[in-house]
């Protein structure tokens, strides 16, 4: 969780916005790769979740019913385990876990947030991680938002993670 908050306070990340997209599943990759010492597929694998992530846009979430954190977490296990379209377990697994994720999201509801999505997916995506391919990511569930200041939306208390 920490490069997800290292991330977010570049000035190149929005409060809101589609960067968000690449965010969680560049985080998810990163870590799954630095966990399991394969540095070699880890550049290429960035490289194509940035490319699939370019393709979902901004307001998504409220437009299409689809938050783009959660979406991204479906592309970390696709390129995680090389899913396609023609894939039997992984393509079950990406869409099982975007599933996961947007449930997740959605139990806390609107308005938007996306530094709140993304940390609940990220959190989703490793714990799933863990259940189903026994890797443990370095995330810490203790997170304090810093964002929120920043948000005209914050839900305050009613965020897991607002900053009291």
């Amino acid at each position: 969780m920490k490069l997800a908050i290292e991330l977010m306070r570049s000035h190149k990340v929005n409060m809101h916005g589609p960067e968000h997209h690449f965010l969680v599943p560049a985080v998810l990759l990163t870590s799954y790769y630095n966990e399991i010492g394969d540095y070699e597929r880890k550049e290429e694998g960035l490289r194509k979740a940035r490319e699939r992530a370019e393709k979902v846009p901004g307001g998504f979430c409220g437009f299409q019913g689809c938050c783009g954190a959660g979406v991204g977490t479906g592309i970390f296990f696709s390129v995680m385990t090389g899913a396609t379209p023609y894939s039997v377990g992984e393509w079950e697994m990406a869409n099982a876990m975007t599933s996961k994720a947007l449930g997740s999201i959605a139990s806390f509801g609107g308005p938007r947030c996306c530094k709140r999505t993304s940390f609940l997916a990220i959190l989703e995506a490793a714990a799933n991680l863990k259940a189903v391919y026994g890797v443990s990511l370095p995330v810490d569930e203790n997170i304090r938002c810093e964002f929120n200041a920043l948000n005209k939306e914050c839900k305050g208390d009613a965020c897991p993670f607002h900053n009291r």
